[in-house]
């Protein structure tokens, strides 16, 4: 089946540029060129892939991004962004979005993010594929891959969807300390470096969640000096 990708961008010959590229790429293209016809079309989560720009009439792409995290839609976001924007580029990735592209960049280095972003997904549809009939458990949590949800002690957890990745990752690996860089890695993808601090503030906000005292965590633990891996139940490491 054909990928489908929105391009949200203000600037027409831009938009218009990159839908002819990646029609070459046999990706079907629709446009909006501002920030309101732009979360109409993204909310109706008909895309596998949404272009975004960062400063856009009427909603900017932050709070696009922002939005479309809240309401659990797992449409993956490549942000485009100024080289002057590094703190926005900071606060959309930490938000949820998923790569970023700085202005101006050249069409191969785009497409091939979004190539990139295409693969890594194909990739985590394969590993869930394999296992999709097991959830992953460990302590009280409860973790469903294909449905992309988590219950803690019965409860339903709302997790962002990197929130999401990161801890499927830190719970398929249990025992193994990460880097941040290595964590950017695995679960940002390259491109990512000098971000570090991403992870913290993912994890922070996880713990939030699925630690009854994040001070004290149960389920994801700092090894310090070094990164942080998730407690092996299966060893008693808590």
């Amino acid at each position: 089946m054909k990928k489908k990708v929105l391009i949200i961008e203000d600037n027409r010959d831009l938009a218009n540029l990159l839908q002819l590229h990646l029609k070459d790429l046999h990706f079907g293209v629709e446009i909006a060129l501002d920030g309101i016809s732009g979360i109409s079309k993204a909310e109706s989560g008909s895309h596998d892939l949404i272009i975004l720009d960062l400063m856009l009439p009427g909603l900017d792409g932050l709070e696009i991004c922002k939005r479309l995290r809240s309401n659990a839609l797992y449409t993956p976001i490549l942000m485009l962004t100024s080289k002057s924007s590094e703190l926005d580029r900071v606060l959309g990735l930490e938000i949820g979005a998923d790569d970023y592209v700085t202005k101006p960049f050249s069409i191969m280095e785009l497409m091939a993010r979004v190539k990139a972003i295409f693969r890594r997904i194909e990739q985590v549809n394969n590993k869930e594929s394999d296992s999709v009939s097991e959830n992953i458990k460990a302590g009280e949590i409860i973790i469903d891959t294909e449905k992309r949800s988590v219950h803690l002690g019965g409860e339903s957890i709302n997790v962002t969807s990197k929130e999401f990745d990161l801890l499927v990752h830190f719970a398929r690996n249990p025992g193994r300390v990460y880097t941040r860089s290595q964590l950017l890695d695995k679960v940002w993808g390259y491109g990512h470096e000098g971000y570090e601090h991403t992870v913290n503030s993912h994890i922070n906000r996880l713990r939030a969640k699925i630690e009854k005292n994040p001070e004290q965590p149960r389920y994801i633990l700092t090894v310090w000096g070094v990164g942080y891996k998730f407690a092996d139940y299966e060893s008693g490491d808590e």
